[in-house]
């Protein structure tokens, strides 16, 4: 069936994370007239990238990472970024560890090397947290991958010496018994210069420009509806939050949902264009002559 008509609605796939849910509310339950309709799916994060990379959503988000691989095919929206300053993965580990956290730099390089040789869980081969991690090693040896809630148990078990930890994790790993080793947003705007950029929205460049204009518009839109109406997306929120506290979904909210996700603005473009000219360097995703936006 086409969607270009109207025929069904358009694929929608994100992930139950609170400030992916907290900024779909809108558009998923009917509260923006203009916006078009939409069946949607709720996954996590390496699960969505795997979505992309089979083409199996219209709107989808996606690693920055992930989008590499399929930028031929998927364009970013403006709006509904995963970004900015203080809210990268962090890699963790038990407190009985040897492994010993990087407050220097002499420390994060021998922190490095230690974790290039031993099993550190990742949450999805193409999530940004992986090629940030793969970076600050200069490539794991050993990775695990696992999905995203299974880390800190893992690493609280001994089943993996380290991992990195997303979304909430950086909320709540102390209460798994887990010590922070590196903070790998910290020491990409530090090596960079620039907020960080996780996530984004991809619409399929097989849309009508029409359609992904409405698309775009109908993020914005919903975007904007939840942050001037924040306790209306409470509700929703909670429902797919996996029991966290409230108070845990709000920072979660407070910390990934900011200007940039409106917006990415200038400073957010540099940002996304470092992060995949830095894969594409490396050799770590197929370089793209595509626009990397849906305008462009």
């Amino acid at each position: 069936m086409e969607t270009q008509n109207g025929k069904r609605p358009l694929r929608l796939a994100y992930s139950s994370c609170p400030n992916d849910t907290f900024i779909f509310h809108a558009w998923v339950k009917g509260l923006l007239p203009e916006a078009p309709p939409v069946d949607e799916r709720l996954e996590d994060i390496d699960r969505l990238n795997s979505l992309a990379l089979a083409g199996e959503a219209e709107v989808v988000k996606l690693s920055l990472f992930a989008l590499a691989h399929v930028r031929d095919r998927y364009a970013l929206l403006r709006s509904g970024a995963a970004m900015g300053w203080g809210c990268g993965p962090l890699v963790v580990a038990s407190k009985s560890s040897l492994l010993r956290p990087a407050t220097s730099p002499g420390q994060a390089a021998a922190l490095a090397d230690e974790l290039a040789r031993v099993r550190v869980a990742i949450p999805g081969e193409l999530t940004t947290a992986a090629l940030l991690v793969g970076l600050f090693t200069g490539g794991l040896r050993r990775p695990v991958v696992m999905r995203f809630d299974r880390i800190m148990p893992a690493v609280a078990a001994g089943e993996v010496d380290a991992g990195v930890v997303i979304h909430e994790g950086r909320f709540t790993f102390a209460s798994h018994g887990l010590r922070r080793l590196v903070d790998l947003g910290e020491w990409w705007e530090t090596t960079s210069g620039l907020p960080l950029p996780l996530g984004g929205i991809a619409v399929s460049r097989a849309l009508p420009l029409s359609s992904q204009e409405k698309v775009q518009r109908a993020m914005r839109d919903s975007i904007e509806h939840a942050t001037t109406r924040p306790e209306a997306a409470m509700p929703y929120v909670l429902e797919h939050a996996k029991e966290l506290d409230p108070a845990v979904c709000r920072a979660h909210i407070d910390l990934y949902v900011n200007d940039f996700t409106l917006d990415c603005g200038p400073q957010g473009e540099a940002a996304i264009r470092s992060l995949l000219d830095t894969a594409y360097s490396l050799g770590l995703a197929p370089r793209s002559e595509a626009s990397l936006f849906w305008d462009g």
